[in-house]
């Protein structure tokens, strides 16, 4: 690649390298091995950007990659993890010490209950719900088609209310606002 290449590839890692760890790190729990995982990202990414075609943004892209080096990692430890809850940040500043206390737990159940979840289910809560990425980016990265990722979706919705119910709370309070 020329230097413009190699400058313009640069800007995309300082854009997207943040966000990719933090995806990564949602999936493998551990801080050094989405470190790598981040910079293998962005390895494969330099060394295959003359196949990327545009038909997806560029973060899309990189997501899927991540995720087919996150799901290597994961099969040879053999374990789906999600981020601790002390990583999150919850709210608004103007949140009462007991406001944020009370997100915190409600966050926690949830995310013990992704947790207990089946791997699709997992991983389209994630992108989905977690991230926000649209039905088209999600079935992007997942290799699926759109429909599967509505449909998927809403199974892994109904499995997670279920076992929220399981551990009896009430899926209602956990997702409201406070």
């Amino acid at each position: 690649m020329n230097s413009v290449s190699d400058r313009a590839f640069e800007q995309i890692y300082d854009e997207y390298s943040d966000k990719i760890y933090s995806y990564l790190f949602l999936l493998v729990h551990e801080k050094g091995a989405a470190e790598d995982l981040t910079q293998e990202t962005f390895i494969k990414a330099y060394k295959y950007l003359h196949q990327f075609n545009g038909e997806s943004h560029i973060f899309t892209w990189l997501v899927k990659i991540s995720r087919h080096i996150a799901i290597d990692y994961l099969r040879k430890k053999s374990r789906f993890l999600f981020i601790p809850i002390e990583h999150f940040q919850f709210g608004s500043l103007d949140d009462t010490p007991q406001e944020i206390i009370l997100k915190g737990e409600k966050i926690e159940v949830l995310y013990k209950a992704i947790k207990k979840l089946k791997l699709s289910y997992q991983e389209v809560l994630i992108l989905r719900k977690i991230k926000e990425f649209s039905i088209k980016d999600t079935a992007t990265i997942l290799d699926w088609s759109e429909n599967k990722v509505k449909i998927t979706t809403s199974r892994a919705l109904v499995s997670l209310k279920k076992e929220l119910e399981n551990k009896g709370e009430r899926y209602e309070e956990v997702f409201s606002n406070g």
